[in-house]
């Protein structure tokens, strides 16, 4: 039964007994019949009347109500209540508040939907979002000039179809060589997922790299020749002028002690050209680095044996919780070795000591060595190939540790100490390769 029915038949049966008895005094007593219709009609309709308007007083409210909900529910923010000073009005009032509220939010999603849509055409950056079923629901200006196609002919068709499905196949992250109908070079695809109305959807981000890693490449093979040329040159000046010297030397008239100075001159060459080979074997090393290869290396063990390495001064190891790292163990003990004989270099100056030690940092394992050395007098040139301030070093070390680091998704840092002397080396590896 409805709800104004029901309100109707309860307002009747309010008044029914009252009715009735009215009609019993008023048709039994002594009136004429004139006084009995009348009261009569009197009666019935007031009573009619009142329980009519009492329905209607009870379902106005509740249709302007609906009407209400009914226009927020289209996105029509613009309709107000008049709201009275009771309970009614209260309810009213919030729907008023939330309707204001809702204005504003579209409002902010509008204007927020609209910087979206400005900049995604505005990057150089080829976007494109995939549905569940792989086909394309949303494309950018750079996406649809890399496809070589309107964005009205890309959209609902599948990535087969328009040849991104390879693309959606690869990793979270690369970086390749694929030829569009747009352009080919090295492309940066990033791909991630996300769900709208609960539907799982794919976002592929592809970006043009070509350029970039040209510069790069431009910039890394400058710093190449300078540092080559640099060590080349130190090397080869002395050689020529020595060689230019043994050659005088040997066509004027020979002396006493001729030989002892072609003996000193084929001496500083052999020892030139014994650093030049370090050198070009130093670099070897350090290009041809190989990627790790997984085990499982116990933190305690690792840094226990390998501090147990250094003999010229005692190591003093500082345990931490007993974990295990899934990591190329080799690697892993070269780069500790290599920071470990640094601290110990740097502590022989001040006759300092030097510790190691580990602990579990939220989501990272960190393992620092620290020394009382000198300090760092610049922490500029510290990861730069062949910079050494030591006498004899070759300038590989620290940039083989930051290689090796980075090949197992962490991060190394050097700096001072502080408020003490010395320096300390942090080694930290993501934890989600560490259990």
């Amino acid at each position: 039964m409805p709800h104004e029915r029901r309100v109707l038949l309860y307002a009747l049966a309010g008044g029914l007994p009252a009715v009735l008895i009215s009609m019993i005094f008023l048709w039994g007593g002594e009136y004429t019949s004139k006084v009995q219709w009348t009261l009569s009609v009197l009666i019935l309709g007031f009573w009619l009347g009142f329980a009519f308007a009492l329905r209607e007083r009870v379902v106005y409210p509740l249709r302007t109500l609906s009407n209400l909900l009914a226009a927020l529910r289209e996105g029509d923010y613009s309709l107000r209540a008049r709201a009275s000073r009771d309970a009614l009005g209260e309810v009213m009032d919030e729907i008023n508040s939330m309707s204001r509220m809702l204005r504003e939010q579209r409002l902010d999603a509008i204007e927020a939907a609209t910087l979206l849509r400005t900049v995604m055409e505005q990057i150089e950056v080829a976007v494109f979002a995939f549905d569940q079923e792989q086909r394309l629901q949303l494309v950018n200006r750079a996406g649809a000039r890399m496809l070589a196609r309107p964005a009205e002919r890309l959209i609902g068709r599948g990535a087969e179809e328009i040849g991104l499905a390879d693309c959606l196949a690869l990793g979270r992250s690369r970086t390749v060589e694929l030829t569009f109908p747009g352009g080919a070079g090295r492309w940066g695809i990033r791909r991630r997922s996300f769900r709208e109305h609960g539907l799982k959807h794919t976002l592929l981000v592809i970006s043009d790299l070509t350029r970039e890693l040209r510069e790069e490449e431009l910039k890394a093979w400058q710093r190449l020749v300078r540092v080559i040329g640099h060590e080349l040159n130190n090397s080869l000046a002395p050689i020529k002028s020595i060689a230019a010297s043994l050659v005088s030397l040997l066509s004027r008239p020979k002396t006493d002690d001729w030989q002892e100075d072609m003996q000193q001159g084929l001496s500083v060459i052999a020892s030139r050209a014994d650093s030049l080979s370090r050198f070009m074997s130093a670099y070897a090393r350090l290009a041809k680095l190989p990627e790790p290869t997984l085990g499982t290396v116990s933190v305690s063990e690792w840094v226990q044996r390998v501090a147990g390495l250094e003999t010229r001064l005692p190591v003093r190891v500082d345990a931490g919780p007993d974990l295990t790292v899934s990591a190329d163990g080799d690697q892993l003990e070269q780069l500790l070795i290599n920071l470990i004989r640094n601290a110990a270099d740097a502590a022989d100056e001040t006759g300092g000591g030097v510790r190691v030690g580990w602990n579990k940092n939220h989501r990272q394992l960190e393992v620092w060595v620290e020394d009382d050395g000198p300090g760092l007098s610049s922490e500029a040139n510290l990861f730069v190939p062949f910079f050494t301030t030591k006498p004899g070093g070759s300038g590989i070390g620290l940039v083989l540790c930051r290689k090796i680091t980075e090949n197992h998704g962490g991060s190394l840092t050097l700096e001072n100490r502080q408020g003490s002397q010395g320096c300390v080396a942090k080694l930290r590896l993501p934890l989600e390769t560490a259990a």
